[in-house]
This record gives C-alpha cells, structure tokens and sequence, in this order.
C-alpha cells in the first residue's frame, strides 16, 4: 500500500522534477518509467513537463526544482547544452539526470556536467536507479 504525500507548512512534501524534451511522447515515457510514487521512501514527485529550451530557463528561474531531466536529442536545443548552461549559471544547480542518444555520447555527456547519463531507449529500471541515486547523494 502505498502512503499519501505528508502535508507540511501547508504544502505536500514532494520532489519536483523538471522534464525537458520537444517530443510529449519521450517526457510521458519519461514520467511513465519514474511514476508519481519514488521506490526507497523517496518523497512522492510532481513533474513539470517542458518543450522548449527557453522554457527550461523560465522554470529554473522561478525556482523550486529538485531534479532537472534533460533529453540530450531535444532539438532546436539539446540537452546537453542547457545543462552546461545550467551548470554554469545556478549557483546551487539541482542535480541533472541527462538522456542520450547512444552510449558512445557519454563522453559529452561528462562535458554537460550532468551527475548521470541514461541511454535510450529509456529503461525504466535504469533510469530509476539513476533518479534515486542521484537524489540520494544531493541529499
């Protein structure tokens, strides 16, 4: 049986995770494999579904983001790149999960500076496990 969200300082206790890709079908694969409800007590998460790089910007500038899932094969604006970018200009940057095309984009994977690297096509037990290790040594 699964819990309900605690209710603190009037607000759910969640993690707020912003998935980043210009296809809806990669983000709703994305939310499918991780679900609303994290394995290993993992406070319950609530998804901010973002196409655009821009949009990723506007959501990180307002703040409250607790993971950052970017899809490296996003076009006009890959995922990478807005990584970097991100890496670079928030000084308390959230940690990145980064999803690549191949396994051979490790390597500029290692450049965006993201704290881990999924391969596609998405593996929901490997993207799991990446999610919850990351959020556990952010911690």
């Amino acid at each position: 049986m699964t819990e309900a969200p605690v209710r603190t300082n009037n607000r759910l206790d969640v993690k707020r995770v912003l998935v980043y890709s210009d296809d809806a079908s990669t983000r709703r694969q994305i939310i499918a494999a991780l679900g609303d409800f994290p394995p290993d007590g993992l406070d319950p998460f609530l998804y901010v579904e973002v196409a655009t790089g821009p949009g990723v910007i506007r959501e990180m500038d307002a703040g409250s983001i607790d993971l950052v899932i970017l899809d490296g094969e996003a076009a006009p604006a890959g995922g990478m790149g807005i990584a970097r970018q991100l890496k670079d200009e928030i000084d308390d940057c959230p940690p990145i999960v980064l999803l690549t095309g191949r396994p051979e984009d490790r390597w500029l994977a290692a450049w965006s500076r993201a704290e881990a690297v999924v391969p596609r096509p998405i593996d929901p037990f490997a993207l799991t496990k990446a999610v919850v290790t990351v959020l556990r040594t952010s911690s």
